[in-house]
């Protein structure tokens, strides 16, 4: 059993900041960023790439509702919101999850990752990815 799945099941602690039938939202125990959470669903699917519509729709629904959350009654801004599908994207928890991170404005945090540049053309690169 993966992690997040002990998360969801109780059989690990976690700070459960929002829960419904489908949908478990906790807090990151990174401490890298105040309010970090992590928003999962709670049938284990690896990513968004193995991910049912209704899974994904459950856990984009239960994503919103704590993104609003935040803003309207918590003080934040916005919010960034980060998933990762795969090892090669990144992935380090064989579960679908979506981090959100609350966002003040002028907070300082720097959310987005730096690229070193694409190394082809966009039209080569449109007409393989065009559907």
């Amino acid at each position: 059993m993966c992690v997040f799945c002990k998360i969801i099941s109780g059989e690990l602690p976690g700070y459960k900041v929002y829960e419904d039938e489908n949908t478990l939202v906790f807090m990151d125990i990174a401490k890298d960023v105040d309010g970090h959470m992590v928003a999962v669903p709670k049938k284990h699917v690896k990513n968004i790439l193995d991910c049912d519509e209704q899974t994904l729709s459950a856990l984009m629904n239960s994503v919103k509702k704590v993104s609003v959350h935040c803003v309207e009654r918590c003080g934040y801004d916005g919010v960034n919101l980060l998933n990762a599908s795969d090892e090669s994207a990144g992935q380090s928890v064989g579960h679908f999850h979506i981090h959100i991170i609350p966002r003040k404005k002028e907070d300082g945090i720097d959310a987005w990752p730096v690229f070193s540049g694409a190394k082809e053309s966009m039209e080569d690169i449109f007409e393989k990815l065009k559907m």
